[in-house]
């Protein structure tokens, strides 16, 4: 019999609370993720008011500097610790791949001078559409269809973009180029990066709408992912007959592999809340495990470097937190944390190397406090450990620290 009947984990994604002790391993703009702190320079530079988080503990994690308007609860409601990633990366794959048991031993292949032109050719004669040359290269998504968005308009070519993630990005204005053809075009792409040496993590559709100078994207994203190389306690869970929810862009992290149940795209953070408080109190989510991504901290702050959205962004989210712990049955065990930094204070425009919070709670606990820091895959571990799966290739369970 399981400890908790369901379990609910909450991806804020890029929400991360200091760098990781590899942090200098990592460059950003040249610059290495040693200083990097999301959480920390929020704190600090632009305030951060999380009572709910709070409560949980979040103030109680272990930091050199505790975070500066985010005190430290005397009688934690839950239990908190902060988790080091062991694989080598510091994308949103690499981190939920991880999240859920997988060790990353060879990073995917990144761009930084651009796609080679083969790449670029087999879309263009796929596609039968030229690609503009001059986007091919690292850039913010909102800054390239600022700058290529009406040559797209009056010609039709393709605006294609990576970033320091292994992600091919193609953006297209939904009325140039339909939803449904810049699908097609991803799949494409999809299917000629699926080994070294273009080895990419996603493929992601950027549609937009708008004129010049008022370009807005549109919430119909889609990211092309490759599965994982090896099963993840997703896929365990649902080997074993265990129901898996997902909500937001989960389903496409893991190709859909290991999920039996999609609640779909977030058009918001919000909308991504509402979708997992659909889930949480469906007749039909009795026994299993649901899996969220919130993206915008990352996607709308964090690449855009604008710490106040950021902290707003927290804001919203811990306002919603009450909703979803009214969603919680007795014996349900709710999880909170991150999937990398993107520290909107920091150099460049990217992800960086960070531990990541994380925030437990459930109405049965009769305790509260600190858990030993430990790694990301210890998530999975302790997933597998309370639903009597294996777990995936690493993790240790802290299930019985969770009283």
């Amino acid at each position: 019999m399981s400890k908790f009947n369901r379990m609910h984990l909450i991806v804020l994604d890029s929400v991360g609370i200091g760098a990781a002790p590899d942090a200098n391993n990592f460059v950003n703009a040249g610059v290495p993720d040693g200083a990097s702190d999301t959480l920390g320079h929020i704190s600090k530079t632009v305030g951060l008011n999380v009572p709910n988080m709070a409560k949980l503990g979040l103030g109680n994690i272990p930091r050199e500097q505790p975070l500066k308007t985010v005190p430290a609860e005397s009688n934690p409601t839950g239990y908190a610790t902060k988790l080091e990633e062991v694989s080598l990366g510091k994308d949103t794959m690499t981190g939920h791949w991880e999240i859920m048991g997988l060790n990353i031993t060879e990073p995917f292949d990144t761009f930084w001078n651009g796609f080679p032109e083969e790449i670029l050719t087999q879309i263009e004669e796929f596609s039968g559409r030229k690609v503009i040359r001059e986007s091919n290269k690292p850039y913010s998504g909102t800054a390239v269809i600022d700058d290529f968005g009406p040559r797209q308009m009056e010609t039709g070519e393709l605006i294609i973009y990576t970033s320091a993630d292994p992600v091919l990005q193609i953006a297209a204005h939904e009325d140039i180029i339909p939803v449904e053809e810049l699908y097609r075009i991803c799949e494409f792409a999809r299917s000629i990066t699926l080994e070294r040496p273009a080895l990419l993590g996603r493929i992601i559709a950027r549609p937009y709408v708008g004129e010049p100078g008022n370009f807005t994207r549109t919430s119909n994203r889609r990211d092309l992912a490759i599965s994982p190389f090896a099963p993840t306690v997703l896929d365990k869970l649902n080997e074993a007959g265990i129901d898996t929810y997902s909500v937001g862009k989960i389903s496409d992290i893991f190709n859909g592999e290991g999920i039996n149940h999609d609640m779909g795209h977030n058009k918001s953070n919000n909308h991504g809340v509402d979708n997992l408080i659909k889930a949480m109190t469906s007749e039909d989510f009795k026994h299993g495990f649901s899996f969220t991504n919130l993206v915008d901290f990352d996607a709308l702050y964090g690449h855009r470097r604008n710490p106040q959205g950021y902290r707003d962004c927290l804001h919203e989210f811990d306002e919603r937190l009450p909703e979803i712990i009214a969603a919680m049955k007795e014996d349900d065990l709710l999880m909170i944390t991150a999937d990398h930094g993107n520290d909107p204070t920091y150099a460049g425009t990217d992800h960086t190397r960070e531990y990541i919070p994380f925030l437990a709670y459930s109405p049965s606990f009769k305790c509260s406090g600190l858990i030993p820091v430990g790694h990301f895959a210890d998530i999975s571990a302790t997933i597998a450990d309370n639903f009597g799966v294996e777990k995936a290739m690493i993790g240790e369970s802290f299930l019985d620290k969770l009283i």
